[in-house]
């Protein structure tokens, strides 16, 4: 393992008021990710879960890298289309170039929403906006849009009447089949306005070469599906795919001074990324 990621003990880390909420002997995907990206606001139980990952996935920590990488690179080009306001769907834990820095790097006065049903989410982007008046984090379920939608704090930064970039990364796939996600994107992609976009990245299936790495994530951190391009493409219903459509995360609009393997590592090709915009 890299040590970068080597993980410490739970005596070793700074002490920190938790949210009651919180049960640390449950993992939670919010914090293997942390992990995975080599944050420390995780657990032993959710490091554990990380680690049978990362035997089964060679260079797995560029999983995680990989998909922050081109969650920059999706904002980016978002921004440079002119939006300056955007909603994060199952944000996750704040890390190194969340969506607000990529954003307000090329506009100072783009808004963002973050949101997320992990409370450690909450407290601790809160504290790290805690100066900032155009982004904000919300507690909410992603699978209850109304709740979502009609959010005071969500409503007093999106403006509804103006298009938004809307991303929904490596979150769809943390959904069953059975809980209907092209739905749930459906009724998302209805309530944006025209020339809006609609950001994804998911688990991609590989067969047998991925079939362990996804009974790992059903049953020991409930969900974690991986579905095929054409699945994934499916969740684009009713938007306008932009080139290069749904591919491999290394590929999406790699920048000029990125090197992209070839070809691409087990790692670049566990989660793939699409970007549309509503006609």
């Amino acid at each position: 393992m890299d040590r970068a990621f080597e993980p410490i003990g739970d005596s070793q880390r700074p002490h920190r008021k938790l949210p009651a909420a919180v049960d640390t002997a449950v993992p939670s995907v919010a914090r293997v990710y942390d992990f995975l990206l080599g944050g420390k606001d995780n657990f032993a139980a959710d490091r554990a879960v990380a680690a049978k990952l990362l035997e089964l996935t060679p260079d797995g920590v560029d999983v995680g890298l990989f998909n922050r990488a081109v969650l920059g690179r999706g904002v980016r080009y978002m921004a440079a289309q002119g939006i300056d306001q955007f909603i994060d769907l199952g944000a996750g834990l704040p890390t190194v170039q969340n969506t607000h820095e990529v954003a307000q790097s090329r506009n100072p006065q783009a808004k963002v929403v973050y949101v997320d049903n992990d409370p450690m989410v909450l407290v601790h982007g809160r504290a790290l906006l805690a100066e900032n008046e155009h982004t904000t984090v919300i507690t909410a379920d992603l699978c209850a849009p109304d709740e979502v939608l009609d959010n005071p704090d969500l409503r007093a930064l999106i403006d509804f009447n103006r298009p938004v970039g809307l991303l929904m990364v490596a979150v769809l796939h943390h959904l069953d089949d059975d809980q209907r996600p092209d739905e749930l994107v459906a009724r998302y992609r209805d309530a944006i306005p025209s020339g809006s976009f609609v950001f994804i990245t998911h688990f991609i299936d590989g067969g047998e070469e991925t079939a362990e790495i996804e009974r790992v994530f059903l049953t020991d951190l409930g969900s974690g599906r991986f579905r095929s391009f054409d699945e994934v493409r499916g969740f684009f219903a009713g938007l306008d795919l932009l080139e290069p459509g749904v591919v491999y995360n290394p590929l999406w609009r790699p920048d000029p001074t990125d090197v992209v393997a070839a070809p691409i590592s087990f790692a670049g090709k566990i989660i793939a990324a699409g970007l549309a915009r509503k006609p």
